[in-house]
């Protein structure tokens, strides 16, 4: 059977359109501006010869013709998302995270094991870029662009950070805590750490890693809910990556303020100690940043759940 259609894409607009009742939230929805979407509405009005939308200042709602074309459009569309997801499910499916150093290595590697073998038709690629640390500048909007369909691959970000993505599906995995940590050899060395006035003796190490100087592990603030006074919470060397300031604790070089989600396999494996029952709320969260048109897509469904199961009750905390 031949059919006379115009433009699918005109359809999948006016859904958005319709589902919104504004052409703005549409626009954003699809990535594209509000123009475009009017330009696409007023095409399929032309093919079609009459009016969709009533549109008055401040008002926008459906014609009786809209109305009725409403439901069926929405139907099709979802009869052709069926389609393309039975086709995605037989075939291999390709998923990018990227993440911020320290967590990629310390966190989402040691893991990975087990979504692959959860997910074995799932073809994961992982990257850690120190950009997924919130700075001074926000996170680039999306592409002005509709996602071509024919694309295989899902891209997600694991970002450290405020939360405050416009454009983006924005889910929140955790806010992790600042413990202090140390090499057990520090402990009852030659000058014994017991309690938190013995700090005075040893060399407190700076994870300089988040480029906003509020937001970093602050050491006054954790001296001060120790109750140890008297010391110089600004001496000591400091490093511009988390991993190299574990490194130089693994060492035995000093003390850090660490993330205890990323150093709880060191302190199982006795390589590191956690002192003192003392801790301190990060600034900063941990969340799944998606752009919304792979959101729903079932590798991405499948790393969201992974995550879950892998942070159990803290998962969204």
């Amino acid at each position: 059977m031949a059919y006379r259609l115009p433009p699918l894409s005109t359809f999948r607009t006016f859904e958005a359109a319709a589902r919104h009742l504004s052409f703005k939230l549409a626009a954003e929805e699809l990535h594209v501006t509000p123009a475009a979407v009017s330009q696409q509405i007023k095409a399929l009005e032309t093919y079609l010869g009459t009016a969709l939308f009533i549109r008055r200042p401040n008002l926008l709602r459906l014609s009786e013709d809209g109305l009725a074309m409403y439901p069926k459009i929405r139907d099709g569309l979802d009869a052709f998302a069926a389609g393309v997801e039975v086709t995605q499910h037989r075939r291999s499916q390709a998923l990018n995270v990227t993440a911020p150093p320290s967590f990629a290595t310390r966190w989402l590697v040691p893991r990975l094991a087990r979504f692959s073998a959860a997910h074995p038709e799932v073809a994961i690629r992982i990257s850690s870029n120190p950009d997924n640390i919130d700075g001074p500048q926000s996170l680039p909007a999306p592409p002005k662009e509709l996602i071509d369909p024919r694309n295989e691959i899902c891209e997600v970000e694991i970002r450290y950070g405020t939360g405050l993505y416009p454009g983006y599906a924005v889910e929140k995995m955790l806010t992790p805590e600042y413990v202090l940590v140390c090499s057990p050899r520090l402990i009852h060395g030659e000058t014994p750490l017991t309690t938190p006035q013995d700090l005075d003796r040893h060399v407190l190490i700076h994870d300089e890693s988040i480029p906003a100087i509020d937001k970093r592990p602050n050491w006054q603030e954790w001296l001060r809910q120790a109750g140890a006074s008297g010391i110089d919470s600004e001496r000591g060397p400091r490093f511009s990556n988390s991993i190299m300031a574990l490194e130089a604790v693994l060492d035995g070089q000093g003390v850090a303020l660490a993330l205890r989600q990323q150093i709880e396999s060191d302190v199982s494996a006795g390589r590191l100690t956690i002192p003192f029952d003392i801790s301190m709320p990060s600034a900063y969260s941990y969340y799944l940043v998606m752009p919304t048109s792979v959101a729903s897509q079932a590798v991405v469904q499948s790393f969201r759940s992974w995550l879950r199961a892998e942070l159990g009750p803290n998962y969204g905390q």
